[in-house]
């Protein structure tokens, strides 16, 4: 474990406040872009239509020709309005799975979708980065939380770091992993069939959930993974 000796630590020695402070995304910022994006989408569905009708080779034509048929504006202005349904039913869902982290003197608290994670001061040894992930370890090395953050990565790190808590640049275990492929030795019992099966969930276009599920079954057994691409990464939990 000298590696986790070893990486750079971004701390504050001056005294903690004493005012919690909570970060989360701008829910209207959210909706406005997913929005917009939609409508975008959507002016541009008709003029997309047409390429593909000019096109011999092209596939699903039956469809394009059935959209282009409707005379101008109705066309453009139907799908555009299409567009912007479906930008802001994606909205929602996003502002329902963004992030929000409130940090206190004595409690961090991640709040997600419907439910929050409280972890006393004491529970938590360091907090860090991992891509778009912000991940809560715990001073046996067990990962507490790992959750997508669309927050600002900077302003985080300054409210966690101004009441006191540890700020790692980097996985201090990051050198611990290794790379699972079936039948991978050196696992606890249980630990190849849950990979496998978290592996083929990640493929599964619906299945996130199941793979965050599986992930929680695999810490239970010691087991922390992280994500690189398409692939696994493993490492034990020692004590």
């Amino acid at each position: 474990m000298e590696e986790a000796r070893n990486v750079p630590l971004h701390k504050n020695p001056g005294p903690r406040t004493d005012e919690a402070a909570e970060l989360k995304e701008s829910a209207w910022v959210i909706m406005l872009f997913c929005v917009a994006c939609g409508a975008v989408a959507g002016a541009l569905l008709p003029l997309l239509a047409r390429l593909l009708l000019s096109l011999p080779w092209a596939p699903l034509k039956g469809p394009a020709e059935l959209l282009t048929s409707l005379p101008e504006p109705v066309l453009t202005l139907g799908t555009t309005a299409v567009g912007v349904l479906g930008g802001l039913l994606l909205g929602l869902s996003a502002v329902h799975d963004s992030l929000s982290v409130r940090v206190g003197d004595t409690h961090v608290t991640l709040t997600i979708r419907d439910g929050s994670q409280e972890f006393a001061r004491e529970e938590i040894s360091a907090l860090f980065r991992d891509g778009k992930h912000l991940v809560v370890l715990a001073p046996s090395g067990m990962e507490l939380a790992r959750e997508h953050c669309g927050l600002p990565w900077q302003r985080l790190t300054d409210t966690l770091t101004e009441h006191g808590y540890t700020w790692a640049r980097e996985d201090p275990y990051r050198a611990e992993f290794r790379r699972w492929v079936p039948g991978t030795p050196g696992l606890p019992p249980g630990a190849d069939a849950l990979l496998r099966a978290r592996a083929k969930a990640r493929k599964d276009e619906d299945g996130a959930e199941e793979a965050r599920e599986l992930r929680g079954e695999l810490l239970r057994l010691g087991v922390v993974v992280r994500d690189e691409d398409k692939r696994q990464y493993w490492r034990i939990v020692s004590g």
